[in-house]
This record gives C-alpha cells, structure tokens and sequence, in this order.
C-alpha cells in the first residue's frame, strides 16, 4: 500500500497543472502579456498556477505532518489531494472580502470542498508558507522556460554563424569604418553574450532555494509548539516538504519571508539577457540602416502609412524597447531588498 508521501510524489505535479482546468484563470494579467508574453511564460505567472500551487503546498505540509506524528488522516489528506484544481475563485473573493485576508479566503474555500481537512489545512504556516514558495516555485519555472528558449535562439544563431562564417564585412569601431571581420564572426558576439546568459541562469536554476516551513518569523515556533519542541522533527518537516515540492535546497535562515536577495539576483539575470538582446537587435537596426541586414518583410506589409518602401527593422525595434525596460527592473528590487526592516515590511506586499 502506498504511503501519503508516496501518493503525493505520483499524483501531484507539483511544477504546473492540467492544460483543461481553470481555463479562464491560465492568463497572467499585465498590459504587456496581451501583446508580448507566450502562452507558456503567462500559464507559469497565472492565477491557477499560483492558486494551485497554494493548494499543492498545504497538501505537502499535511502530509509531511502526518507522516511526522500529527494526527491527520488519510481521509483528509485524500479529500485534499482531490481538489487541487477545483478552485473556486468567486468564493474565495468572497471569503477574502469578509475576513480581509487573501490567504484565508482560499483556506476557506479549499476547507469548502476538502470539510475532513479544514482543521488542518495551513497547519503551523504563516501566509508566506504560501505566498512566498509559490513565489519561488513560479521564478524556477520561469527560469526554466527562458533557460529553453537561450537553447533556442543560440542554436539559430549558430547556424547562422556557420553559414556566414566566410562571408566578408566591413568592421566598426566608434562606429567608424575599421578592419574587415564576417558576418558570422559578428554574430559569434551576440552568441557569447548569450551563452553567458545561458550560464547565469543555469547557475541560478541549481541553486535556487525554497523558503521552506519556517514560521511567522523564521524561528519555527510554531511547528515546534505542534511538535512538543522537538527540533529534529521539525528540520525534518522543511526537508520534507521542500523534496516534495522538488528543491533539494532550501534557505539557511529567514525572517517571515525569503530574503529579497533572491529576486535581485534573478532579476539582474533577466536583465542580463535583455542587454544581450538589445546588444545584438541594436546592430541589426544599425546593418539594417546599412541595408547588409533585413527584417523578414512579408508579402503583404506596408513598411509605412506614409511611406511604404520603408523596411523598418520593427522586430529589433520591440526587442530593444522591452529590454530598455527589464533592465530598469533591477533597481526596484535592490530597494525592496533594502527596504526589508527586521523580519519583513509590506515594501513588496501592495
């Protein structure tokens, strides 16, 4: 017979969820998503990864629990396990409308359809048991998906390389006319660039943490009052839950939230990425100018209302305009980083 544990590890996928459930709620909002985002990246940052995600948590928390002593029944973590996906977000709205508090409107409603484990559902946690490894679980599927998509580009790019690798081109410096390279050596650059990228993301990727199970601020009272102060118990509580949930890494210490560190450091990679890309679109709009270079340019495009032969290199111009803004994402959060008083503020919460 297979323990909870075990049933979790088979039944629960714990980096996403089923394609036809939740089918109004796949979409991250954001005036950008409509336009740039791809259905991917969107499902990761949407309303029913994140509220699944909660679901999937609280389930891992029972379960390492009961498996650690608790009194938690498999009927409750059964029921739990079915309902990972049913969320009920009109319900949960009203639920938060009356208690003011996102987190427990969705206990409440998740207690809805799984009553058995309303008792025990969110167990010792605070709100960041929640919020925050959802947060992380969110940025290691998304670093996954732009880890795929530098794998992508680097291989057009290379055989780009190759085949031009012999073809002659006048070099710049200072924008200047200067020695002869080839267009394949050129975009060699723009692979490098990237290829450092690809690096930083993967070192990321490996050492990227889980909050964990650590308490309202980092000191596990809580699970240590439900454990009768065992210590041992405890650490084997967070190491549980974090392996379920697919780390094998989770943060030494922490006050109530992981620190904000973390979200500087994956940001100033993206935006390493976005300087990669307006490096290398930044020439294309400069060859293009030279005509060495041109845009796909379809059948039927109009380059211009006023202008129609135009050939305007749109495609490097909308990478550049993004990448302009993703680099300035950074520097919001250094402040939130150093904005974090004591065990945390609400600099990052509104």
């Amino acid at each position: 017979m297979s323990s909870n544990a075990e049933k979790f590890a088979s039944e629960v996928d714990v980096t996403g969820f089923p394609g036809d459930v939740l089918p109004e709620q796949q979409k991250y909002e954001h005036p950008l998503v409509q336009r740039y985002a791809t259905k991917e990246m969107s499902a990761i940052w949407s309303p029913a990864m994140k509220f699944t995600t909660w679901r999937k948590l609280w389930l891992a928390l029972a379960t390492a629990e009961q498996e650690l002593g608790l009194q938690i029944t498999d009927e409750q973590l059964d029921q739990m396990r079915s309902h990972l996906y049913d969320v009920d977000f009109a319900k949960a709205e009203e639920y938060e409308s009356k208690f003011r508090h996102d987190v427990m409107g969705h206990v409440h409603a998740f207690g809805e359809v799984a009553p058995l484990a309303m008792p025990i559902i969110h167990l010792g946690a605070t709100s960041c048991y929640v919020g925050d490894n959802t947060d992380i679980i969110q940025l290691k599927e998304g670093l996954k998906l732009v880890r795929r998509k530098l794998v992508q580009v680097l291989a057009v790019l290379r055989d780009f390389a190759q085949k031009y690798r012999d073809l002659p081109t006048l070099g710049f410096t200072h924008y200047q006319p200067a020695q002869l390279t080839t267009v394949g050596k050129r975009c060699t650059l723009w692979m490098q660039d990237l290829l450092l990228d690809y690096e930083r993301v993967s070192y990321e990727l490996e050492n990227l943490p889980m909050r964990g199970v650590k308490g309202t601020t980092g000191t596990q009272a809580t699970f240590l009052e439900l454990f009768d102060g065992d210590h041992e118990k405890v650490k084997l509580l967070n190491q549980k839950v974090c392996s379920m949930m697919g780390f094998d890494k989770c943060i030494p210490v922490s006050g109530q939230t992981y620190t904000r560190k973390i979200d500087f450091h994956i940001l100033s990679v993206l935006s390493g990425i976005a300087q990669s890309a307006y490096k290398m679109c930044g020439d294309i709009r400069l060859l293009a100018n030279l005509k060495e270079v041109e845009e796909p340019f379809a059948k039927n495009q109009i380059g211009s209302s006023a202008m129609a032969y135009k050939r305007n290199p749109m495609r490097s111009e909308r990478v550049c305009s993004l990448a302009r803004y993703i680099m300035s994402l950074p520097a919001g959060a250094a402040n939130t980083h150093a904005n974090q008083w004591f065990e945390r503020t609400l600099d990052d919460s509104a």
